[in-house]
């Protein structure tokens, strides 16, 4: 669509109830990121109150008309995706903003491939959007959905604001808080005496706006001089020393981070928020006499005879609990195109399917307004894989008796261009069913986003997803998630140790298809512990594909032997890097930390080893110089001489490198010698003792009193 066009939903799809906006980009440097936001406005183009503003911090309405699905990795960049049901918007909203917003210094002109997509509840595209002029903008509004003449219609806007999340939202009747956080930094700053010179304030105001249309939008937003509640905009969340909660038992696979391991600072919430109920910091004292009694649970896990009974209870678990916490069965579904409304789920369901019944594993069924969603469910666990012809034999059926979807459950994970399944579709038949994948990882996940950092309703529902995650994580349950790099592993990994592998070997290609799983899990986890959504970062030309794209790194891989990768943690200002040496059997974690400018350098050092006081003895430490490296050393010989770390020659310090080297798991699995283990248990070392640190580092770097904006730390 171009600029200011609009267009009627029906006229795109028989089914346009519930859709799913998807606002996505790409950084070819990999640094590039942005968070959306969602306001519902009246007639006069401005919140009804500021609970109609959704943010990272305000991701759900409690009637299930909005939810923020978060962000999920591409071929290319990463998409932010929103489940709007339009049926459960209430009737005084006209209009439903779309937009998304940069941080720090950080601009929409940095980032490429800026598209909005939007798709039915059975994912098939509907329109797109692309805006390819964005400049200096640090906030834009991608398109809207508004009402006209009882039906839904969008509109291309592409209206950008150079004042970022806090201009766009007051331009709507939010007026934003600026106070707490101007006093926190003049506190700050008073303390701090070597930190950077401020900057003079960005000038203020939005870019051109969007172009003209046939017909005025209700959701445009003008000047009006009515007052608004004050909603303070978060800061973005920066790694900080702020104790956290601490995190749960996680899989057999590996340890958890220390209890009292420091978090990144969770952004804060609209004033106006209902406090939600998550699990208390420290469990209570148990009344056991001894570590013998073990605690009844509501979901035991006994040793199962086979896969067939482990697979029936961890579905009826899983879909009892999705039943009775409607958040969190809403989490699961919203992005399936799902409706919000009454849940019901079943198990062993018999259906009619040629000469004998098949009876999936689950169904699913929500109700709104009268109208029904149906969805079956097929389950693995352990490492069985999902099954062409059981999954293509429960499509055929929902085709037939006019259900929405086929849910595919397994610790597998799911990655753009290479499909679990193969199935086809009737292009014949009218009526579409859609195939989804979820990874018992990500059911854990939302689990623990829920009851450890968002919440829950009550008591009781943080209660039961307690419950279900000490399931999920039992060793006997078989939802542990990605658990074994393939077969190819082993003759790849020997194939590089005796430098016999050539480039083009396809079993480099599905070694690396397991690595970027097994980052995507890692992600996962690391994301649900510390409350912020992680991403691999993806480093991609425009107009890759995922296969040629893992086809290079494969070749890559026989001719270094190595497999890396990057995450991002959400707010976090620096990017975590991983590399897997198959030749030495030396895993990598490592961070690049940027110097503050205008300290002294050995001030910088000083202050660099004070922070990493509790870091582990052998971090290595190296000094990053411009277009070279400089000195480097382990902690432990580095506390007692900073100066060390200084460059001879006196060349300005760009930079520390901060490194953590581990032994390598040789074998395939999860087992204490695999591989996935030493992964995670080398992320976790490496997170827990170092990064969580790094907080009163590199928030003194950040330039104070910005603007306006930035002080509100709108973004």
């Amino acid at each position: 669509m171009a600029k200011g066009a609009n267009i009627g939903l029906a006229a795109l799809s028989d089914d346009t109830g519930s859709v799913v906006v998807g606002l996505s980009w790409s950084s070819a440097s990999g640094d590039g990121d942005a968070d959306v936001s969602v306001l519902l406005v009246d007639g006069d183009g401005k919140v009804r109150s500021d609970s109609d503003f959704y943010f990272y911090n305000h991701p759900d309405a409690a009637d299930g008309s909005v939810q923020l699905l978060g962000k999920v990795p591409t071929e290319n960049g990463s998409e932010d995706r929103i489940s709007l049901d339009l049926t459960a918007i209430p009737s005084d909203v006209a209009t439903v903003i779309v937009a998304a917003s940069q941080y720090g210094s950080a601009c929409f002109g940095d980032l490429n491939d800026l598209r909005m997509t939007v798709t039915d509840r059975s994912g098939e595209a509907l329109l797109g959007f692309s805006i390819p002029d964005a400049t200096i903008e640090t906030a834009f509004i991608f398109g809207e959905l508004y009402r006209r003449n009882d039906e839904w219609k969008f509109r291309a806007v592409g209206q950008g604001y150079e004042t970022g999340l806090a201009g766009l939202a007051t331009d709507f009747g939010i007026t934003v808080d600026e106070g707490d956080d101007e006093d926190a930094d003049a506190s700050e700053a008073a303390k701090t005496r070597d930190e950077a010179e401020e900057e003079k304030p960005v000038a203020s105001g939005r870019s051109e706006a969007a172009g003209s249309a046939e017909e005025m939008s209700p959701g445009v937003a003008g000047t009006d001089t009515r007052t608004a509640a004050a909603l303070p905009i978060p800061a973005q969340a920066t790694a900080s020393t702020d104790h956290a909660a601490a995190a749960t038992s996680r899989t057999a696979t590996a340890s958890p981070l220390p209890a009292d391991a420091p978090q990144p600072t969770r952004r804060r919430g609209t004033r106006t928020a209902k406090k939600k109920v998550t699990l208390p910091k420290a469990a209570k004292k148990s009344l056991a006499e001894n570590d013998s009694w073990k605690p009844a649970r509501l979901f035991p896990v006994p040793s199962y005879k086979s896969d067939r009974e482990r697979e029936v209870r961890a579905t009826s678990v899983l879909l009892s609990v999705m039943a009775e916490v409607p958040e969190f069965g809403r989490r699961l579904t919203a992005g399936f195109g799902a409706p919000a409304g009454r849940m019901q789920t079943f198990t062993e369901v018999s259906l009619p399917h040629g000469d004998s019944p098949k009876r999936p594993d689950g169904v699913i069924r929500t109700e709104r307004a009268g109208k029904l969603w149906t969805a079956l469910v097929e389950t693995k666990t352990n490492g069985n894989p999902l099954k062409s012809e059981q999954v293509q034999n429960y499509m055929d059926i929902a085709a037939r008796r006019g259900y929405e979807a086929v849910i595919a459950l397994s610790n597998d994970v799911a990655l753009e261009g290479s499909p679990l399944v193969e199935v086809k579709t009737d292009g014949r038949r009218k009526h579409k069913v859609s195939l989804w994948h979820l990874s018992w990882a990500e059911v854990a996940h939302q689990a623990q986003m829920l009851i450890r950092h968002e919440g829950v309703g009550n008591a009781a529902h943080a209660w039961l997803l307690q419950e279900l995650l000490h399931y999920l994580q039992h060793e006997n349950s078989g939802c542990h998630g990605f658990q074994n790099m393939g077969p190819s592993w082993v003759p790849v990994r020997n194939g590089i140790d005796g430098e016999t592998l050539c480039q083009g070997d396809p079993r480099a290609v599905e070694v690396v298809e397991s690595w970027e799983r097994l980052i995507r899990q890692v992600c996962l986890r690391l994301g649900g512990e510390l409350g912020q959504k992680a991403l691999p970062v993806q480093r991609a030309k425009r107009g890759s594909d995922p296969k040629s794209r893992r086809m290079e790194l494969a070749d890559r891989l026989c001719e270094e032997g190595k497999l890396s990768a990057e995450l991002r943690v959400d707010g976090a200002q620096s990017i975590l890097s991983l590399t897997a040496d198959l030749r030495t059997g030396k895993i990598r974690t490592s961070i690049d930390v940027p110097a503050p400018d205008g300290a002294y350098p050995l001030s910088v050092a000083k202050r660099l080893l004070r922070v990493l006081n509790d870091a582990p003895a052998d971090l290595h430490v190296e000094t990053l110089l411009e277009g070279r490296s400089g000195p480097r050393g382990t902690l432990e010989r580095l506390r007692p001489e900073p100066g060390d770390l200084l460059p001879k020659d006196g060349v300005a310090i760009t930079g520390f490198r901060l490194s953590l080297f581990k032994g390598m798991g040789s074998s395939r699995g999860s087992t204490e010698s695999g591989f996935i283990r030493s992964i995670d248990e080398a992320v976790d070392r490496f997170y827990s003792s170092v990064v969580t640190h790094l907080g009163q580092f590199e928030q003194r770097r950040a330039p104070r009193g910005a603007s306006a904006t930035e002080t509100s730390g709108a973004h």
